[in-house]
Order: C-alpha cells, then structure tokens, then sequence
C-alpha cells in the first residue's frame, strides 16, 4: 500500500474543531486506512492507502461530520507528492535558520495561478510568498501574528480553502512517511 498524508484544516485550534488524536487514529482505521499514525495536535495523519486522494479527503470528511460533528478540510497527497513539495521549498536558507516562520501552503482546490503574486503586494516586513509545484510558500521573518497574510487572505486569493504546515513539520511528516518516528 502506498504511504500518504492527510493534512486536516482548523482542528484543535483555540478551543475550536477539537479532535482527541487517539480517537481520529481510530476513525482512520474504522474507514480502512491502514498503518495510521499522527504527529501534533493539528490533524497531520500519515497512513497507507491505495484508494484515489479525492475519495480518501471525502471518506474522512464525511467521518468527522458524523462522529465529531465538524466540518473540516481533508487534504491528501502521496509520498512521492510530499517529497516534490518539500524539495521545491524556495526558502532553504530560511527553512534551516528559522523552520517554524517558512510555512507550506495546500489549497483544496487547484491554486489561482496569481496568488503568490496577489499575496507578496498584501505582505509587509519582508514577508515572502512564492507558488511552486502546485503550493504556497510563505516566509514570515518576523512572525505570522501581524502579517496581512492571515487565513481568511489566503483562502480568498488562492481560489479554495489553504491549511498551512510550517517547515518542521513538514520534515516530521517526511520523517514518518519513510517509516522513522511512526
């Protein structure tokens, strides 16, 4: 079975969406997932699958709405597609000194072809976005608490909702597909 990522949107956040980590590890298996781990908090789930991403994002979408009662956004992608996103990282240097301000950016739908361009005219303090390989990068050299760049701006200019994994996690989620820390 092939190795996978779901990335969950707004889960777990202030008090919002909560999720116990055991209980979706459960749920992943009850749908069929196989080899179900999570890291953090925030709903990052690697797992083994060989059933299509879009049916893989709408069987556990639908699961959380029955069990949970919540509606949330369910990205996933294959290994292969998570090690071309993180080698396309257009910030390395930024990545290596300061991975918790470079943040990867996954639209539920195809990427407006203009967001990066539309997101760098909002960003201010040297903040940079930049597309590749189908993602958003975003540099916030001092912090994201400030930044223009919020949510809401991402959603909008990217054409579909946006859930966002900084650098470190991003490298644990690389770590666990290829079988170390799961």
């Amino acid at each position: 079975m092939n190795r996978r990522v779901a990335l969950l949107r707004g889960i777990n956040v202030g008090g919002h969406n909560r999720i116990p980590m055991a209980d979706l590890r459960e749920l992943c298996s009850e749908i069929g997932w196989g080899e179900v781990a999570t890291y953090i908090q925030s709903g990052n789930i690697v797992f083994a699958s060989d059933r299509e991403a879009r049916t893989l994002e709408d069987e556990l979408q639908a699961a959380i709405r029955d069990r949970f009662g919540h509606d949330v956004h369910t990205l996933v992608r294959t290994g292969r597609e998570w090690t071309s996103l993180l080698s396309s990282n257009p910030f390395p240097e930024a990545s290596e000194a300061e991975a918790n301000r470079v943040m990867l950016g996954l639209s539920k739908a195809p990427l407006d072809p203009r967001a990066a361009e539309a997101l760098q005219a909002r960003a201010t303090a040297d903040e940079r976005a930049e597309q590749r390989n189908g993602a958003l990068w975003l540099h916030f050299p001092n912090g994201s608490a400030r930044s223009k760049l919020t949510p809401v701006a991402l959603d909008r200019l990217a054409g579909s909702p946006v859930t966002t994994r900084n650098w470190r996690t991003a490298l644990k989620l690389m770590e666990m597909l290829k079988g170390a820390g799961s």
